[in-house]
């Protein structure tokens, strides 16, 4: 009967762990790693406690407000996993693996110092593993106006806040804000010329936190060049 009441407990620790690790991650209280870490504790707990709680029901004890708290984490916990298991251990993508573009400005950001932003020669032969796809995209527009269209889509998008921009060197800089941990993560756009009247727009999307990024750098990059592209097609 103690023990009992010891894993519910301990499940609904786990529940209060996986809701106090994002929210506190939102409100800004924690760092969203740290937020991150409290979440991820609390379902590694839940699915250890999930094992034990099925145990029970298999033996006709029921299950506690605990045992339920604590399957309901893992579940979510484990799909999480699941859905991160496609994508590499990488948290830095470009459109350009040979000349990446450059974090001029995010460098000098205080939350990046003592941080090497250069992208990682190991990471390009992931990335074409596993987003091929992610190419230059060619504007049959002059560099000033590829750099105005690039801004307005920037600008347009609701995560992304612009840090800085230069019309000279055709780059823009700016530092997205996921929702719910508030991670944040650093792009670069470049547009360069390329034949007469012509442009070459390169992205590079980063995270600064953790190893991988389930994905997110690689779909941000996607989206912004499809849209690029598009606004390119409907002139």
């Amino acid at each position: 009967m103690r023990s009992g009441r010891k894993l519910s407990a301990l499940g609904v620790a786990a529940g209060g762990l996986a809701i106090f690790g994002p929210s506190l991650a939102y409100l800004g209280v924690v760092r969203p790693i740290i937020g991150f870490a409290l979440f991820a504790l609390g379902g590694i707990l839940a699915v250890i406690l999930a094992v034990g709680a099925i145990v029970r029901l298999v033996r006709g004890r029921g299950l506690t407000l605990g045992a339920v708290t604590s399957l309901l984490v893992a579940t979510v916990f484990l799909g999480l996993i699941v859905s991160g298991s496609d994508h590499p251990r990488i948290n830095d993508f470009t459109t350009d693996v040979s000349d990446p573009p450059v974090f001029q400005f995010a460098a000098t950001a205080p939350e990046n110092r003592g941080r090497d932003l250069s992208y990682p020669p190991a990471f390009a032969a992931v990335q074409q593993q596993c987003c091929g796809d992610l190419q230059s995209v060619q504007v049959p527009a002059a560099p000033a106006e590829a750099f105005a269209r690039a801004r307005r889509l920037a600008e347009a998008q609701p995560t992304w806040r612009i840090t800085h921009t230069d019309a000279g060197t055709g780059t823009l800089e700016a530092v997205a804000t996921s929702k719910l941990f508030h991670f944040h993560d650093d792009i670069v756009i470049r547009i360069r010329p390329k034949d007469a009247g012509a442009s070459i727009v390169d992205m590079r999307s980063k995270s600064r936190d953790g190893q991988g990024d389930f994905g997110v750098n690689a779909a941000r990059i996607r989206q912004f060049m499809v849209a690029i592209r598009t606004a390119d097609a409907a002139r």
